[in-house]
């Protein structure tokens, strides 16, 4: 594929990704998160396959970076996938147990 092809379908991806996402309702967002941790995972796995299997240096390069940026979208996925949890729980049902007060 040339550049122009390959620019014009990141442009779509981005555009029907943005309208997908504005789309959802705030109650679904907790599990299109917990969706897309899953994906990010995935992602991770195949980066690493390709770091691993790299003979280029400038790929090496790549994958390494490309693992990095997964790793940190992951992380980060689960930290905000646990503060919308949070967000959920009563007051009650937060305390920690043996705290009677």
């Amino acid at each position: 594929m040339d550049g122009m092809s390959l620019l014009t379908i990141t442009v779509l991806a981005v555009f029907v990704g943005f309208e997908v996402v504005s789309k959802v309702s705030s109650t679904l967002h907790t599990p299109l998160m917990s969706g897309a941790n899953a994906i990010h995972g995935i992602i991770l796995v195949g980066a690493i396959i390709v770091a691993g299997q790299a003979t280029d240096l400038w790929v090496l390069g790549v994958a390494l970076l490309a693992v990095v940026l997964a790793t940190a979208n992951l992380v980060g996925g689960f930290v905000v996938t646990d503060r919308m949890l949070h967000m959920f729980r009563s007051r009650q049902s937060a305390a920690p147990k043996g705290d009677s007060k």
